[in-house]
């Protein structure tokens, strides 16, 4: 009897056995580049604020702060709709916490975590924070429902990207909104806080990045813009080079330290396109903060792609413009234009590949947009004017030199917004005197603290 005969039964059911299935890989694919969303952490806030709050507020607060919680991580989130509402009605109670009347800004320790991985935790007892981290959560979900719109769930060709023309538009929509939460956060929010709180917030809340993340949004939202003009037959040349060098209007407003700060990190080009502009001042932006983490990284990889793309556009749209002149000079600085454009490019491809292989890895979108058609004419145009002018090129050496680019007035702005009015609920006087006994409630609470952790 040989030895396989000898075998049970079950063994011969091997092949029968149901194969598993093999988990898809899920690379994410990136038109706008969002920072990591975070999520409000576990905190006790019926302990916290017993015996200060009415327990009916407490509740409410407690209560539509966990309806975040699980909205997010139920959809991943991803209902963009559903999340934001959570958050305008948590945000009316939430304000109570930061007014001054009430001396209630460090009464609870706070504690938010990232959707990721759910691992990075940070707690910080300050009302004001917490004001921070859901206004600064809303914008992030807009920039998140963007990058979908502009996204077909269904395309025939993986190699073709059509995006309509009103998902271009609501983008843009959504990308100018997403800048105006960035920008209160900034000017509203984070001036409320003193230095020791400042000094515990993570990167992404600090204000030289968050400035990056308005900037970036405005720039994704004029080559947006560009896009359509692009698509559109009745818009002119100028059109199409004002949108992609209006964005100056930013170096103008700032201060003369950062232009030379910008200048010395960009010696080698010239800083004065529309989307490049915006790109650059959020690159600078992000230079300042602690970037030693993979989500700095990559998005520092991708304003660098982002920026190079515009550059080349820039440059193409002026050495058009200049090649109408009858001048020789004309042509050999159109040519100049073009040829820049060209290298510009390649090194855009470089840069995107760079951005996608870089932790957490993306998938690049198809060539789409005004990119699309930048792909097509710029390496075609360069050749051909290189072929028609250079030997003017070679007789005028002394004018082989990128022009300055023209200065445009800005006219991509973020969109206002104000906080909404405090909860009726907190202009109640039966609790009054519980809010003024604070001091002594903290007390009770740090005296409790040494029986609770045993």
């Amino acid at each position: 009897m040989g030895c396989t005969s000898s075998m049970p039964n079950k063994i011969y059911n091997v092949g029968k056995m149901k194969k598993k299935k093999k988990r898809k890989l899920n690379i994410p694919e990136v038109v706008v580049f969002v920072p990591a969303l975070r999520l409000p952490g576990e905190t006790n806030l019926q302990r916290a604020l017993r015996g200060v709050l009415p327990r009916h507020l407490v509740d409410r607060l407690s209560s539509l702060r966990s309806q975040i919680v699980i909205l997010a991580e139920d959809t991943g989130g991803l209902a963009f709709n559903e999340l934001q509402r959570a958050l305008e009605d948590y945000l009316p109670v939430l304000i109570g916490l930061v007014n001054k009347e009430f001396s209630l800004d460090q009464t609870v320790d706070f504690k938010w975590k990232n959707l990721q991985d759910g691992r990075q935790e940070i707690c910080i007892a300050s009302s004001w924070f917490e004001l921070l981290s859901v206004v600064n959560m809303i914008p992030i979900l807009l920039m998140s429902e963007a990058n979908s719109l502009l996204i077909p769930k269904e395309s025939l060709d993986v190699a073709e990207r059509t995006v309509s023309e009103d998902c271009k538009k609501d983008a843009v929509d959504l990308l100018i909104k997403a800048s105006g939460y960035l920008d209160f956060c900034i000017r509203c929010i984070l001036v409320q806080m003193p230095p020791d709180i400042k000094a515990k917030l993570p990167t992404d809340l600090q204000e030289d990045f968050l400035g990056a993340v308005s900037f970036q949004a405005l720039g994704q939202g004029t080559e947006m813009q560009l896009g359509l003009a692009v698509e559109n037959q009745k818009a002119t040349l100028s059109v199409k080079r004002r949108l992609a060098c209006e964005q100056l209007k930013y170096f103008a407003q700032d201060s003369g330290s950062t232009i030379f700060i910008l200048l010395e990190i960009y010696c080698a080009l010239e800083e004065t396109e529309c989307f490049a502009a915006m790109v650059r001042l959020a690159h600078y932006f992000l230079s300042k903060c602690d970037m030693n983490n993979a989500q700095g990284k990559k998005q520092l990889l991708f304003l660098k792609w982002k920026y190079l793309e515009a550059k080349a556009a820039a440059y193409y749209y002026h050495g058009l413009i200049l090649d109408k002149g009858k001048e020789p000079s004309c042509h050999i600085t159109a040519v100049c234009c073009f040829l820049a454009a060209d290298e510009l490019l390649t090194d855009s491809k470089k840069a995107n590949l760079s951005f996608c292989v870089a932790s957490p890895v993306t998938r690049s979108p198809p060539v789409w947009g005004v990119m699309k058609h930048l792909y097509q004419r710029i390496p075609d145009v360069a050749s051909k004017k290189l072929q028609m002018y250079g030997y003017l090129l070679e007789q005028e050496k002394a004018l082989q030199a990128l022009p300055d680019l023209p200065d445009f007035s800005l006219s991509l702005r973020a969109e206002d917004y104000t906080l909404p009015d405090m909860d009726p609920a907190w202009n109640g006087e039966k609790w009054e005197a519980q809010v003024q006994t604070l001091k002594e409630h903290l007390n009770d609470l740090g005296d409790d603290e040494p029986e609770n952790n045993e």
